[in-house]
Parts: structure tokens; C-alpha cells; sequence
């Protein structure tokens, strides 16, 4: 098995959303979901990069180890990447592989972490995402009129060619990867997610009040 390193991003200044790495959900905030999980599945190296005072309070009351992300590393044009390199910067200890938990995506398949790690090892993967199928009929518009993009008129929805989004509800990646400022290496392995958890990803009120109901519905 690999040295993992955990990393948890949760940057203050949330414009939708204001605080919402700190917003709770359930019984803990937002960020620790993340935070349980990767307990939950027997991992301990857990850090999270934040410059955000109400995460750095809450990181130490649950002795979790914190790396102060400066401030232009924080912005809402600043790629996820640079916070990720400059924490796994100014750890003493070195990591294989680093799992990405984002706190945005706070409810997981229970089994899912293993089953990524296992595929990961097995393929001797550069990195892995969780991605999930999407089944609607898509199209674009241009002068008022509707074009569709992977369908014909008429097309059952059940003879659709499969296409994928990228679900975010976990990453695994060659911690090397973070020295070309990259997440994804050349053999990056796409984990299907069939499961309604993939369906919340947090930036609005609206989303964290779907997560709601999906904690408690599924809990």
C-alpha cells in the first residue's frame, strides 16, 4: 500500500455561499465530512490547507493538522493546485499519492475510498477521479434555436451514447504530479459513480439544502 497524504482545501471567501466550509450539515460543519470519512476509512494523515480563521480554529480543536494558506494562494481565480503544492511543501514527512477530499462534496459512498485506492494500486494509475454518467439529452443554442449535442430529435433516452461528468467527490494522484502543477496525470483512471451522492456538489443555498435532504434520507 502507498503513503497517503489527505488534503482538504477549505479557502475563506465563499462569494455564493458565504462561510460555507463552516456551514453545518448534520451533526459537524461542511468540512467535517471530510474529515470523518477519511477517519472512517483508516487514514490519518489528514491536513487541511485553509486561510480561513474560523477553519483554523476548528482544525485545532479536532487535532487536525493545518498549513496557513497565504492569501494569494486563496483567491477566486487561483487554481486549486497551488494551495495543494504549497501545503505538501511544508510537510517534513513525504507522501506517494495524496487523496483529494473536497469539503464541497461532503457525502460519500460509504465503500467508495477503498474501492479507489484498490483501483489505483491495481492500475498503477498516474492519478483517479470519480466520475458518473449523465443521461440527459444535451444541445445548444445559437439564433434562438435548440441544437442538440449527443442526440437526434426523436432519440430514446436509453440509446443515448454515454457521456460522463467528473463528480468531484474524490481524487487520487503521484504526489509528483503537484511539481508540473497537475491533478490529472497521462494515465488517469475515471472510477464510475453510480450513486445519488454524486449528485451534490455545494456552491449555492440551493445545493446545501439537497445535501440536507439527502443526509437525511439516506443516513
Amino acid at each position: 500500500m502507498k503513503n497517503y497524504l489527505v488534503l482538504i482545501p477549505a479557502r475563506a471567501g465563499s462569494q455564493r455561499l458565504p462561510g460555507k466550509n463552516m456551514r453545518q450539515l448534520g451533526d459537524k460543519p461542511l468540512l467535517g465530512h471530510s474529515i470523518t470519512y477519511a477517519l472512517k476509512n483508516g487514514l490519518s494523515d489528514i491536513v487541511i490547507t485553509s486561510n480561513d480563521a474560523a477553519v483554523l480554529d476548528f482544525a485545532a480543536q479536532n487535532e487536525v493538522q493545518v498549513i496557513k494558506r497565504p492569501d494569494a494562494l486563496a483567491g477566486n481565480e487561483e487554481p486549486v493546485v497551488t494551495a495543494l503544492k504549497h501545503a505538501v511543501d511544508h510537510l517534513q514527512k513525504k507522501y506517494n499519492a495524496v487523496i483529494l477530499l473536497q469539503p464541497t462534496n461532503p457525502l460519500r459512498p460509504k465503500g467508495l475510498l477503498k474501492e479507489a485506492i484498490a483501483v489505483f494500486e491495481r492500475e498503477d494509475c498516474d492519478s483517479l477521479m470519480t466520475v458518473s454518467r449523465n443521461e440527459h439529452k444535451l444541445g445548444t443554442i445559437s439564433n434562438h434555436q435548440f441544437i442538440p449535442y449527443n442526440y437526434k430529435m426523436g432519440q430514446r433516452s436509453q440509446d443515448l451514447e454515454p457521456l460522463y461528468y467528473e463528480n468531484g467527490l474524490l481524487y487520487i494522484f503521484k504526489t509528483a504530479l503537484l511539481n508540473q502543477r497537475k491533478l490529472l496525470g497521462e494515465k488517469n483512471y475515471p472510477l464510475i459513480v453510480d450513486h445519488p451522492f454524486a449528485e451534490i456538489d455545494i456552491d449555492t443555498e440551493a445545493d446545501f439544502k439537497k445535501a440536507e435532504l439527502y443526509l437525511n434520507h439516506f443516513k
